[in-house]
């Protein structure tokens, strides 16, 4: 697996931090890691972005943007509001190559969810995992609503014949109310992919030294973690609803 595409099911559900912690917990392994980001939007030529956040909790990674423009929107409209080149699959794919001939594993992190347009001609992340022919890591929230959209992600991924690694949930509060809890279940049901691990809600918060230390412990072994779906299950799933058999 020497490119992995990291997707969300939408914007503000821990990609970037689980993008981090997935490269953090690769680095532990002993694997070097480079992290590409494919559209950077909503910052300015001078200011920080997902990438360097990346680097600041994961620690010695590359990272790479391909394009970046100033506007919080989707790439597409960003790129045409700021009269620039808009960022083309191709682009995104042949960077990520180059970064694998030099990295044990390339991380390419999405902007938004898996269909938000990179270009006019409608071209998207989901296109740029085709040419690279690697499997997409969701990132979901774990709460109401989260079902229909990582179900409509899952689906799309199928339709192009494309590897869905796993789930991994974004931010797992620290009192899960019961549709969380239920989702734990659910989610890799309707994904028809593994659950892979849940970030604690905050973990982008953390020092960058603990974040690296706890980084492998939300991860489960497929991404190079020790993060047990079971016991997290037995743990945090709601016991069966008493009267079910009352119908």
């Amino acid at each position: 697996m020497p490119v992995l595409v990291i997707t969300g099911t939408g914007t503000e559900v821990g990609k970037t931090v689980t993008t981090a912690a997935v490269a953090a917990a690769a680095v532990a392994a002993g694997r070097s890691v480079a992290v590409l980001k494919a559209a950077q939007t909503g910052v300015g030529p001078h200011e920080r972005g997902d990438g360097a956040e990346v680097v600041r909790l994961a620690g010695p990674v590359t990272w790479a943007e391909v394009a970046r423009y100033p506007e919080p929107l989707a790439p597409a409209t960003a790129a045409l509001r700021a009269g620039r080149p808009p960022v083309r699959p191709q682009e995104v794919a042949e960077a990520a190559a180059k970064l694998a001939t030099e990295h044990d594993l390339v991380l390419v992190e999405g902007a938004g969810g898996l269909l938000v347009r990179f270009d006019d001609a409608g071209g998207t992340l989901a296109d740029a995992a085709q040419l690279l022919r690697a499997p997409v890591l969701v990132v979901a929230s774990a709460g109401l609503g989260t079902l229909n959209v990582t179900e409509l992600t899952a689906r799309e991924l199928r339709s192009r014949e494309l590897d869905l690694l796993g789930v991994v949930i974004g931010s797992w509060p620290a009192a899960p109310d019961l549709a969380d809890r239920c989702n734990i279940a659910d989610l890799p049901q309707v994904a028809g992919a593994p659950l892979l691990g849940a970030l604690p809600d905050g973990a982008g918060g953390l020092a960058p030294a603990g974040f690296r230390a706890a980084a492998p412990g939300w991860l489960a072994p497929r991404l190079n973690g020790t993060w047990d779906a079971a016991a997290f299950t037995v743990r945090e799933a709601p016991p069966p609803f008493a009267g079910a058999d009352d119908h």
